[in-house]
């Protein structure tokens, strides 16, 4: 059966200046209404270059706390290599249709990679203003270059973010020709595993842990990666749409690359508010593993994507997640007496079963 695509229905929904009735949000949901427009807070910037280790511990502990949500500056990573990223991105979505279809995901996969336009189940059975490609990009046995676009050219290997060092000899089959593009994406590789586990050391340090404890819990060297590039296309009744429903983020944590267009919006106080960021800013996601692991003290923050009337959105997140086997619960070192499991300990893939299909975890 024939998938009906957001790009497809946003065509024609902007010649009606109407949208069809299942993208309208509940009166709770609309953003129209339940976006707060006094003041609000901003989201905490940290320089990942902070030499002064004690400082950066406590600067991430408190916005991991209080947030859940943070950007990082001086991270690392060249802007060329993310502009790289961000156009291969654009060029795939503005490919015929037809061949956007070749790597749809197949119905009952089992898995994410693809593209595709719905993922989790909503209890309303209301539908969200957004397609997406979704690509496993590491470790290297993950990767299924079966769901990598062909077109444009670039894109497998503009891609091909986190080929850590130790895996060079896996790269060494791309031709001379791609020597370029195999150093941005090796520069890229080592910048990107180097915020992860810059993140990773600071959490477990601002939790009272070994540095390396909570990298080790979400699965070590094996940590998998995930890029899902989200469309938002231009919606002519944005005040009644979500591009992404109201949720949290099932893995470890989120390094997510935005464009120039805002909609990301953050739930705190009460309040939906929108999210401002700085140009060139990694914004940072606490997700579900870390606030389990962490038995609360770190927040996975509950978020919405809004859309824009004029301007195409995109944005680009990667899910840092432990693999499917990974045993996740809160770490035996925060569980007391006075302070018990508030989660359940699962596999990470049981989770994510749960989380998908809305069931009680």
């Amino acid at each position: 059966m024939e998938v009906e695509r957001v790009q497809a229905v946003a065509s024609l929904s902007m010649l009606m200046d109407t949208i069809p009735s299942e993208f309208i949000r509940s009166e709770h949901e609309r953003p129209g209404t339940t976006t707060f427009h006094g003041p609000v807070p901003e989201l905490p910037a940290i320089d990942l270059s902070d030499q002064d280790q004690d400082n950066l511990v406590r600067l991430i502990t408190k916005a991991s706390e209080e947030f859940g949500i943070f950007q990082v500056v001086n991270h690392g990573i060249p802007v060329d290599i993310i502009n790289k990223l961000q156009k291969v991105g654009r060029e795939f979505f503005e490919l015929p249709q037809e061949e956007k279809e070749a790597y749809a995901t197949p119905p009952g996969a089992g898995h994410l990679e693809g593209y595709g336009t719905k993922l989790q189940k909503e209890i309303e059975g209301k539908k969200a203003w957004v397609d997406h490609l979704f690509n496993n990009i590491g470790p290297p046995s993950s990767i299924n270059y079966n769901f990598w676009p062909k077109n444009p050219p670039s894109y497998r290997f503009d891609f091909l973010l986190i080929d850590f060092s130790h895996y060079q000899s896996q790269l060494r089959i791309l031709t001379k020709t791609l020597s370029s593009c195999r150093e941005a994406n090796e520069e890229f590789a080592k910048c990107l595993r180097g915020v992860v586990d810059k993140l990773l050391m600071n959490l477990s340090l601002g939790l009272g842990l070994e540095g390396n404890e909570l990298k080790e819990a979400v699965g070590g060297d094996g940590l998998e990666y995930l890029l899902k590039i989200n469309h938002y296309p231009t919606c002519p009744r944005p005040d009644l749409a979500l591009g992404l429903v109201a949720h949290t983020d099932m893995p470890a944590i989120t390094v997510l690359v935005p464009n120039d267009v805002p909609g990301l919006q953050v739930f705190k106080d009460e309040h939906w508010f929108e999210a401002k960021y700085i140009p060139n800013a990694l914004i940072i996601h606490i997700g579900d593993q870390i606030e389990i692991l962490s038995n609360g003290k770190y927040k996975s923050v509950l978020h919405r994507t809004t859309v824009n009337k004029e301007k195409v959105r995109m944005s680009w997140p990667v899910f840092c997640s432990p693999p499917g086997e990974q045993v996740i619960g809160p770490l035996p070192q925060l569980v007391s007496d006075d302070n018990p499991a508030k989660y359940k300990t699962k596999k990470y893939k049981d989770y994510l079963y749960c989380k998908i299909n809305k069931l009680p975890q």
